[in-house]
Order: C-alpha cells, then sequence, then structure tokens
C-alpha cells in the first residue's frame, strides 16, 4: 500500500471520525441540557441515544481500520495480531446495523401510511449486515494468508537447515 494511498485513507478516517465526535457531542449536549429545538412531535431523546451508539459502533470500527492500515504499512497484517482488529471490526459493524433496526423500529409507526419507508430502512439494515458478512470473507482470506505465512516460514526454516 502506497504512501499516498495510507494518508489519504487515513485524512478521511480522521475527518470522518472528528464528524461523528462532533455531531455525538451535540447530542449528548442535547441530553444532558434538555433543549429540545424540534417541535416535540416525535420524541427526540431515544433517536439521540440511538444516534450515539450507532456513532459509537462506526468509532470502534474506524479505529480498527486504522490499525490494520498501520499494520499494512509496517508488513505486520498477516499476523495472528490483525485478528483481533478485524473480529472487533465485525462485532461493530453487526451493531450498527442493530441499532439501524432500533432505528427502523422505533420509526415504524409513524410510517403506517407510507411502509415502503419502513422497508426500505430495514433493506438498509440487511445491507449493513451484509458488509459484516464481506468482512467476514475477508477475515477468512486473512486466515488463509497467516496460515500459508506460516507454512512458508516453516518450509523456509527446513530448507535453511538443509542448506
Amino acid at each position: 500500500m502506497g504512501k499516498l494511498a495510507v494518508r489519504a485513507l487515513r485524512a478521511v478516517l480522521v475527518v470522518v471520525l472528528a464528524g461523528t465526535v462532533f455531531v455525538q457531542a451535540g447530542m449528548v449536549w442535547a441530553l444532558v441540557s434538555g433543549s429540545d429545538p424540534e417541535d416535540g412531535s416525535l420524541p427526540l431523546t431515544p433517536l439521540r441515544v440511538i444516534t450515539i451508539l450507532g456513532m459509537a459502533s462506526a468509532q470502534v470500527a474506524l479505529v480498527c481500520v486504522w490499525r490494520l492500515v498501520t499494520m499494512v504499512r509496517r508488513g505486520t497484517v498477516f499476523s495472528h495480531a490483525a485478528f483481533r482488529y478485524v473480529d472487533v471490526m465485525i462485532g461493530a459493524i453487526v451493531a450498527a446495523a442493530l441499532v439501524w433496526f432500533a432505528v427502523t423500529a422505533f420509526n415504524a409507526p409513524g410510517q403506517r401510511n407510507d411502509p415502503g419507508v419502513t422497508v426500505i430502512m430495514a433493506g438498509v439494515g440487511v445491507a449493513i449486515l451484509g458488509v459484516a458478512l464481506m468482512v467476514l470473507v475477508l477475515r477468512m482470506l486473512l486466515a488463509q494468508a497467516v496460515a500459508r505465512d506460516v507454512e512458508a516460514a516453516k518450509m523456509q526454516a527446513e530448507l535453511d537447515e538443509v542448506i
């Protein structure tokens, strides 16, 4: 992975992380201060709590991506240490999907006249779970690569003994 790609990815990660922290701080402030700028037709406290939790799961995934990019730059990504970050990332993505399903369930009663919105929102939740499954498949590929790397190291050690 080139230096430019790593820097660009890290810049994106920093911007997204800063943005989510900013929004979370605003949500927490709104919860703590009790100020409700909306007209009160929809109780916002549950939505704010769900949003804070959803952004926290996204932040966990962002930190894991940062750590994996660091491992890529160091050439240590094909190790057992990488599994920890991939597993946490899968958990964070599943948590984000569950949070999204909670938003969908919270929003569904207000969409009785237009149930298509709820169906679309549920579809987005399924798509988020699909991302978790894709990362799981990539984890399996990482496991194969680590196993091959270990096997290659053993063969190299045996060859060094013969020579």
